[in-house]
This record gives structure tokens, sequence and C-alpha cells, in this order.
């Protein structure tokens, strides 16, 4: 567990220090318009669910969760080197994009159903909680290498392709190296059965459905980072330089919330602690809405998005694990994480499109509506504990 946990921080600090400056690289230096911002964060954000359910199927077939997941990794490693290489293209600078999101999207699921395996049912949280204590290090840590180096080289966002790369590759080889593949116990059918008759058997599990439902209906109406980032820039409330440290703000409230959120969700209930974070999505859409003669509030952003996650990434994967059997974890996990990325990359091109032809406010506004009608569903779908 703790290897994986390193690996993800190399990896975190390789992929966070190319986030925090693809929003200014692609807005300012290449004068991409709010639409293509979309299209290019949606790829970021959603375009890992096209390859996440087909890996998790893999693995469990295999029982090479290492392997799977290893090979995730290399593709992300492998995507440096488009970035490098693009020249300031729109369209190999998005299909770099699009294999560092596969890549993420092939090793997702078997990483979570490693950690899940290596720890006993009853601190599924807790493990969950420290490999995210981890992997927001990497988040932490990534941002604050990007803005040290634009601090050398102002407005050279290209400049930390490189250094990204080389991370990238020392991530890779500790998984390679050191990570070892789990025994499961499968049960009786489970080797013969097909891949989409095991996806309907998993959802015919009422619990672990309307996890899947609920989930992918709030993440359609969730800002990504960059576009709520992007909207505290445009109100003024952060220089350009400075816009780095947004990732690193978060990813502290992050790294501080992680661990005790997720025993937390041991002891009072995963799902509820899903349901609170959403309320902390809320609370960023209501700053981001704020009258300009407040935006000094603009800086309880961060605070809001490092609960969120908190409450919501590892504790989403600890519910669900509770609730699949060893055999097909994987499996369940990737077809949740599937709809999860499908609805964030319809929501970045949703805020794009809103945003090119409404404006900002209007977007964040309308995005913000329907996202408070749907944590009232979900307090009566996903009630009591998981």
């Amino acid at each position: 567990m703790i290897l994986l946990g390193v690996t993800s921080l190399l990896t975190d600090i390789s992929s966070e220090m190319v986030a925090a400056v693809l929003p200014l690289y692609l807005l300012y230096q290449l004068q991409v318009s709010a639409l293509q911002l979309g299209v290019i964060d949606g790829i970021y954000q959603g375009c890992s669910g096209l390859v996440r359910l087909g890996a998790g199927f893999m693995a469990d077939r295999w029982r090479r969760q290492k392997d799977v997941a290893a090979g995730g990794y290399a593709l992300s490693a492998a995507s440096r080197v488009g970035l490098l290489l693009s020249g300031g293209a729109l369209v190999p600078i998005a299909g770099s994009v699009l294999a560092d999101r596969i890549g993420k999207g092939i090793r997702t699921a078997p990483r979570d159903a490693l950690i899940s395996l290596s720890v006993p049912q009853e601190r599924l949280g807790m493990a969950f909680g420290v490999h995210r204590f981890l992997d927001t290090g990497g988040a932490l840590l990534g941002p604050l290498l990007a803005f040290a180096l634009l601090s050398l080289a102002p407005r050279s966002f290209d400049v930390v392709f490189l250094p990204s790369f080389s991370i990238a590759l020392i991530g890779l080889g500790v998984i390679v190296l050191f990570v070892k593949n789990r025994e499961v116990r499968r049960g009786a059918g489970a080797a013969d059965a097909l891949p989409w008759r095991e996806c309907a058997r998993l959802l015919l599990l009422p619990r672990f459905r309307g996890l899947v439902v609920l989930s992918g209906l709030l993440t359609l109406f969730t800002a990504s980072d960059a576009f709520i980032y992007i909207g505290l820039q445009r109100r003024g409330s952060v220089a350009i330089g400075l816009f780095p440290l947004l990732y690193v703000g978060t990813a502290l409230f992050y790294l501080l919330l992680a661990l005790p959120a997720g025993r937390l969700a041991d002891r009072t209930g995963r799902r509820n602690l899903y349901l609170v974070g959403q309320v902390f999505m809320v609370g960023i859409y209501a700053v981001l809405l704020l009258p300009s003669g407040r935006g000094w509030l603009s800086g309880l952003a961060l605070p809001l998005l490092g609960a969120y996650y908190a409450c919501t990434d590892g504790v989403l994967m600890a519910a669900a694990s509770a609730e699949l059997d060893e055999a097909l974890r994987t499996s369940g996990l990737a077809l949740l994480t599937t709809v999860t990325s499908l609805g964030s990359f319809a929501s970045s091109i949703m805020i794009g499109a809103l945003w090119t032809a409404a404006g900002m406010e209007a977007a964040f506004r309308l995005m913000g509506a329907a996202f408070v009608l749907l944590p009232t569903l979900a307090v009566w779908t996903l009630r009591g504990d998981g």
C-alpha cells in the first residue's frame, strides 16, 4: 500500500506540474477559446473513463493488477514526450493529454483494487486515506515545482514538460521493481463470465448501483479545478504568476484532511461523509458567484475544494469497495470511475460552451443551480452507512 502511494506521489508530482500550467498555456500562450479549453480540460478530466472498465476486466481476469497498473503509469510517462514535441500545436497537445488520461484510466482501478486487497475491510477508509495522503503530497509538490520553474522563466509555460517526464519515469520504476500482485479469492464461475455480464451483475447490487448513478449525476455538474481557478483569476483575485499556487493551496488542505476524513468515514459512515463533501462544492459555487466587492472571500475556495476532495475521492472508493466481492472489485471500481470520468468530460465541455456563449458568471450560475438540486436526491438515495 505504501509503495503504491509512493508511485502515486511521484506520478502526481509529474501530472500536477503539467496541470498547473496547462490552462494558462492554452489561454494566454496559445490563445484558445473557453470552449476549446473545455474540450482539452474534458479530455484531461474524463477520457480516462474510456478505458477504465476494460482495464478493470483485464486485471480481474488475469489476476495481474500490478501489471495492468504499471502499463498505465508507463503510458502517462510517455505522454510527456508528446508535449515536449508538440511545438505548441493544439492537436498534438490534445493527443498527449489524451494519452496521459488513458494511462490514468488503465492504472486507477487496478491500483485501487491492490490497495483494497492489502488491508482488512474494516480499515478500507483508512487505507484509501493513507494512499490519498501520499497522492495529494504529489498534488502539492507538483504545482510548487511548476511555480519555481515559472519564477525562473516567466510565461515559459512549456518549461515544466521535461522535468515532469523525468519524475514520471522514477514513479514507474517504483511500481515495476517493488510492488507485488495480490492473491484474490474468485467466486464460482467468475473466470468464465463475459465482461458485459459481469457489469450487469454488478449493477444488480442496489447499494452499489445507487453509488454509481448518484456519483455520476453529481460529477456531471461539478466544475473542474481548471475552470474554478480560471474563474478566480478572471475575477481579479489571483495574479497570473501565482496561478500554480492555487493547486498548492487546494492540495495542502486535501493533504491535511485526507487521513481524518478516512478515519471519520470508517466510524460514521462512508456514504454520509460523501454527501457532506457535496455541500463543500455548493460552497465553491457560492464563492465564484460572490459580488465583486467581496472578492476577498475567494480565499475560501481553496479550503472548500480541499475539503470536498477529502470527503469524496477516497471515501467513494472505500464505500464502493465494501459492496463488491474481491473477485470483481477491480471491475466494479472501474465501472464506478468510468461513470464519474465521463461525467467530468461532459461537465468541462458544458461549462466551456456556456462560458463561450453567455459568459463566466452565467456558466457558474447555471452549473451551480443544477448541482444544488442533486444533493437532495442523493440524501434519499445514499442515506445509511456503506
